[in-house]
Formats: structure tokens, C-alpha cells, sequence
């Protein structure tokens, strides 16, 4: 098989591997690396209908990326809901989610009586959710920090623990997360470790 042609089926095979993907930010990264290998081959085989659309497809993606990666940290773009934690919309978001859930935070037994819950917005999508409950001392402990599968790439549980001061308006002066949590991202937010789990100052954040 010509080296080309090789060539040609990996760019194929890319862009379909990339609708493949539930994370909006690794389907619009690799689309867009088979956009431009699409771009390259059928430019060298002058098929230039074929090589144009990838090009439309690649600016798409690259405009997309842009405005996902400039609002990842930014308050405009999410917004912070204190809810009932016994309400329904959130039992059925934890029935929904709950074999991620568990997957991720293998402990989590339902919201705990008294506790808190927060969601994360972004326009009309729950991206994820933050319950939690008061410790005692001015501490919240989380019980459970769930982000859906198409926003796991980015943190947008620093909006409940930083941008929205929710957590401090509540009087809290520290934030401990669960324990045994798999694949914690707390360290790219500010957390510091603490033994099995970690811990924010929210004086200091």
C-alpha cells in the first residue's frame, strides 16, 4: 500500500475514532488532528472539494477549542446553584450517574442528612454537582465532587470551591475533600494533600 494512501485511511480513521469520544475537548482535539492530516492528503492528491471541508472542519474545531479553553476558568461561563439535597432534579441526576459515580467515588452512600448540594451550570447543562456537609469548626467536608463525563477534562468543581465564594458565605474557613476519591484533580485548584485526602483554606484561595 502506498505510503499516501496509509495516510490517507489514518486521517480517516482519526476523525471517526474522534466522534467516538464523550470528553468535548479530546473529540474536538483529535477531530481536529484528523481534520488536518485529511487536509494534507487530499491536497496532495489536488482533490481539492474533499481537502476544503476538512479545512471549514478544522477552523470549526479550532474556534470551538478556543472558546472552550478561554472559559474553562471563568465565572461568566458557570454558574453555581445551591439546591435541596433531598430535591428530586438531584436524585435523578444521582440515579443517572450513579454507576460513574461510584466508579469514581466508591464510598458515597447518598447525601448525608443536613447536608449541602451544589450544581454546576453551563448555559442549560448540569456539568456536574458538589455535596458536602459542615464538619464542624468551620470545615465543609465533601462527600461527593461529580463532573459529567463531556466537562472531565476541565475542573468545574473550583466554581463551588473558589469563584463563587458560595462556601464562604456559608461561614466556612476550610474545605476537606472524601477520601479515597480515584483520580483526584484537587491539585490543579489550589488543594493542598492532606494524608488520604486533601484540603483547601478558603482564606488563602
Amino acid at each position: 500500500m502506498p505510503w499516501l494512501e496509509i495516510v490517507g485511511w489514518v486521517g480517516s480513521a482519526i476523525v471517526v475514532w474522534s466522534m467516538m469520544q464523550q470528553r468535548i475537548l479530546r473529540l474536538r482535539l483529535i477531530n481536529l488532528v484528523g481534520c488536518v492530516i485529511q487536509i494534507v492528503y487530499n491536497g496532495l492528491l489536488e482533490v481539492w472539494p474533499v481537502a476544503a471541508l476538512n479545512l471549514v472542519l478544522a477552523v470549526i474545531q479550532v474556534v470551538n477549542l478556543y472558546r472552550l479553553l478561554g472559559t474553562r476558568h471563568s465565572d461568566r461561563a458557570y454558574e453555581v446553584l445551591r439546591v435541596d439535597p433531598d430535591g428530586e432534579y438531584l436524585r435523578h441526576l444521582l440515579s443517572l450517574h450513579r454507576a460513574d459515580v461510584l466508579r469514581f467515588t466508591p464510598t458515597f452512600a447518598g447525601p448525608p442528612p443536613g447536608g449541602e448540594a451544589y450544581l454546576i451550570v453551563r448555559g442549560e447543562e448540569t456539568v456536574g454537582y458538589v455535596l458536602l456537609h459542615d464538619a464542624g469548626d468551620g470545615v465543609a467536608q465533601v462527600d461527593l465532587d461529580y463532573v459529567t463525563e463531556k466537562y472531565r477534562d476541565f475542573t468545574p468543581g473550583e466554581f463551588v470551591f473558589h469563584a463563587s465564594d458560595a462556601l464562604r458565605e456559608r461561614g466556612y474557613r476550610k474545605v476537606l475533600t472524601t477520601p479515597g476519591m480515584r483520580e483526584p484533580y484537587y491539585a490543579k485548584i489550589g488543594f493542598a494533600p492532606a494524608g488520604d485526602r486533601f484540603e483547601l483554606d478558603l482564606a488563602r484561595a
